[in-house]
């Protein structure tokens, strides 16, 4: 009987606890955005038991407070958020890893869709997705004497969500002035 109760009033508190009426703001990492006033917060609003709700990177100007809000699907996953600054060339640039696209179509962002490569604003009001929806990011760089941006990945060619001997595998190189794509290897 000691048993039973001790079960019973355990799931009793984890149901009272996944019945609360707040949502909690979870505030992931800050990243200063050197050459600017803005300042970059990671951010994800949790509903009950702690799913996720949304998530949000917030561009915030430190001289006059004011916000930009850049949402993504509850089930995205971002990977990197980095500053891209090239004096020399005029660059200043945010660049995101993440994947934000259900391609395999199996109700939500997992990790077998796609890794993408955005490009953002160091104020966060524009915004540039780079790499294709169907091609599948995997590492990248930038060579600062070029200002151009290398990225290897693959494109799903069979569409069996897999990396195989049929998926054509690729380099792209990206001039990061014009946000176009200038080559393929």
């Amino acid at each position: 009987m000691k048993q039973f109760l001790i079960i019973f009033f355990i799931g009793l508190s984890s149901f009272s606890f996944g019945q609360s009426k707040y949502g909690y703001v979870h505030f992931d990492k800050l990243i200063e955005v050197k050459g600017t006033e803005y300042v970059i917060a990671s951010i994800e609003n949790r509903g009950k038991v702690f799913d996720v709700n949304e998530k949000k990177l917030l561009f915030i100007n430190t001289m006059n407070d004011e916000t930009k809000q850049i949402d993504f699907d509850k089930d995205a996953y971002i990977r990197e958020v980095k500053q891209i600054k090239i004096d020399s060339l005029g660059i200043n640039l945010i660049l995101l890893s993440a994947r934000t696209i259900d391609l395999n179509g199996k109700k939500g962002i997992d990790w077998e869709d796609p890794m993408q490569i955005i490009i953002l604003s160091t104020d966060g009001k524009e915004r540039t997705q780079l790499t294709e929806d169907k091609f599948f990011a995997g590492d990248w760089t930038v060579n600062a004497q070029t200002g151009k941006l290398v990225v290897t990945g693959y494109y799903d060619t069979n569409n069996n969500n897999k990396h195989d001997k049929a998926d054509k595998n690729e380099i792209l190189i990206y001039d990061l002035k014009t946000l176009k794509l200038i080559s393929r290897i």
